[in-house]
């Protein structure tokens, strides 16, 4: 696990403690080589967002009693693949970004500036 550094190169402060997220599960945006997905990017998750993702096959919906996943609601951050939220832009329903929470490794799929565009905490 490499905590690294946030997009706008400070530190990468935390994504989500309710439902935890992060593909460690540490609240954070943390990658390294086991996270095949790339974890990276903290989001506001919206109902468009969660439609959409359910449709490619992703349910962030609904509960899973098995893994203790609580389900998604629209205003819920969490950590997204890169991959699906270039997939939603792409689509128009890309869900709003945390910047300061959003992993630069993230710079390897899509744009500052599209993230800029997507961001809730940039003034």
């Amino acid at each position: 696990m490499r905590p690294g550094k946030n997009v706008l190169g400070g530190r990468l402060e935390v994504c989500g403690e309710s439902p935890k997220t992060g593909y460690f599960r540490t609240g954070c945006c943390e990658t390294g080589p086991e996270d095949l997905g790339s974890h990276v990017i903290c989001a506001q998750v919206t109902e468009s967002f969660l439609e959409f993702t359910r449709r490619k096959g992703n349910d962030l919906s609904s509960p899973s009693r098995i893994s203790g996943f609580p389900g998604l609601k629209p205003g819920d951050r969490w950590c997204l693949c890169a991959d699906r939220w270039k997939e939603a832009l792409d689509a128009g329903v890309a869900p709003p970004v945390i910047l300061a929470a959003t992993h630069e490794a993230v710079l390897r799929y899509v744009t500052i500036e599209d993230l800029t565009r997507h961001a809730l905490d940039i003034s």
